[in-house]
This record gives C-alpha cells, sequence and structure tokens, in this order.
C-alpha cells in the first residue's frame, strides 16, 4: 500500500511530464557531453531538466528542501537534512541517452523520516510515467488515464532478475547462485524497478555505487505496488544518508 497519503505523486509525475518534454528533443541531437569531477557525463539536457525542475517544486512545494544530481555535482551535497525533502534526478541514466538507448528517466522522490514515501519517474522514450497514490502505484502514457499495477509473485522455474549491460559473467553467476533466478534482462536507469514494480521481471540485486537520487522515486512507486527494495541482508533501505554523501549501499529490489 502505497505511503503516499496526500497524493503528492500526481502532482510529482505532472513535473515529470514536463521535464521529458524538454529532454525529448535533444535525445539522438548529437549534443556535447561534458563530464562532471567524478568523470561522469552531463549533458544540456541533465541541466535543463533540473532547473525545470527546481523551479516548479519551489512553486508547488515551498516548504520542502531539494537535493538534486547536478545541484550537487556544482555545490556539493549538504552535511544536514531535513526530515523530510524531496530527491531529484533529472535524468538517470545519462550514459544510455549518450548511446541514444531508451532507458533513461526524469526522477523525483519524498523521503519522510529517512523513508521513500512519494514518487513519479517518467522514461521519456517509452513515453511513460509511474506514479505513487493513496492507494497504490499507477501507470500512465502521456496524455492518458493512469491505471494500476502491481508486482507479480515470483516464477519459480522462469524467474528474471534485471541486471546492468555492463555485468561481468563471474558477478551474474554469484547471483544466480544466490538468489536463484532463471533468466535475465539487461537494462538501464530506473526503470528496472518501475519494470518491477508492474510485474514485467521478479528480482533486481544491485551490487554496485548508487546515489540516493538515482532510485528514491522508483523505490516508492515499486513500494506502492506490492515489492520490496531492502539493503541484502534484509534491514531496511533508509535515505537522509548525508555522512556518506548520499551514497547507497547495495540492495535487493523485488516483486511479488
Amino acid at each position: 500500500m502505497s505511503r503516499d497519503a496526500a497524493g503528492i505523486g500526481a502532482k510529482l509525475a505532472d513535473i515529470t511530464e514536463e521535464a521529458a518534454a524538454l529532454i525529448l528533443p535533444l535525445w539522438r541531437s548529437g549534443l556535447d557531453v561534458m563530464h562532471k569531477a567524478d568523470e561522469s557525463p552531463v549533458t544540456i539536457a541533465d541541466q535543463r531538466a533540473e532547473r525545470l525542475i527546481l523551479d516548479r517544486l519551489a512553486v508547488a512545494f515551498p516548504y520542502i528542501p531539494v537535493i538534486s544530481e547536478e545541484d550537487s555535482a556544482e555545490s556539493g551535497v549538504p552535511k544536514t537534512i531535513a526530515d523530510r525533502f524531496f530527491l531529484v534526478d533529472p535524468l538517470d541514466g545519462t550514459k544510455a541517452f549518450v548511446r541514444g538507448d531508451k532507458h533513461f528517466t526524469v526522477n523525483i522522490g519524498l523521503i519522510e523520516n529517512g523513508l521513500a514515501v512519494a514518487g513519479a519517474v517518467t522514461a521519456p522514450p517509452m513515453g511513460e510515467t509511474w506514479f505513487t497514490t493513496p492507494t497504490g502505484a499507477v501507470k500512465r502514457a502521456f496524455g492518458g488515464a493512469p491505471h494500476p499495477v502491481h508486482v507479480r509473485p515470483w516464477r519459480t522455474g522462469s524467474a528474471v532478475a534485471l541486471v546492468s549491460h555492463t555485468m561481468k559473467p563471474e558477478q551474474l553467476e554469484a547471483l544466480i547462485a544466490e538468489y536463484g533466478f532463471d533468466e535475465t534482462q539487461a537494462m538501464d536507469s530506473s526503470v528496472k524497478l518501475c519494470w518491477l514494480a508492474q510485474g514485467g521481471a521478479d528480482i533486481y540485486p544491485r551490487r554496485g555505487p548508487t546515489m540516493e537520487w538515482d532510485i528514491a522515486a522508483a523505490h516508492a512507486v515499486l513500494e506502492a505496488a506490492g515489492g520490496t527494495l531492502t539493503a541484502p541482508d534484509g534491514s531496511p533501505f533508509l535515505y537522509g544518508k548525508a555522512e556518506a554523501g548520499f551514497r547507497n549501499g547495495w540492495f535487493v529490489a523485488r516483486g511479488g
């Protein structure tokens, strides 16, 4: 059941779709790729989308602070944060965006007391948005009506794991031994968590670095759809880790 009691996810969905409309014409347009201090790529699409999102959040929710990827890259992450705040990734999957692949997303998640309680994720090339509501997770096509999405039960003998395109064979073998899935599907960005939420796969074990803004929105959607995202030992996965620079540890996301 969704924690989004106030229905904030619907407003966030409108904002992510507006940012997506700004990004999409720049996809496969040959725009220049710059690099941040950590050598990760950034484009004018990331920067313009973030500026729009921050402007819209400031108007709609002026009392809620925001931590966003590109602003953090330029100014540094805060040393402390309020109990309630937004996490924004204006373009998750920049490498996929630059390659011309379709799996990149716009993400806004709301955190309360360490938990991802509301969120919206838009996949611009797919023309689809997933978001939380007071009664669960929904999905809509741009301009369409939302419909509920739910995780699916574990499919013994045909369970599908979502993995990155760069996973090494030995890493995959270790994950199969630990989690017992049967098939894999390679996918980039927070789309993986939304895919779980809509019953398109069964598990996503992450053994690599992520930042809080990469997954918070989709985490909220997944839980609203009946799924889970925890630390590998099953303990709760929490946000607001200012002391760690808002970096995440390993996690495992599951459907039903």
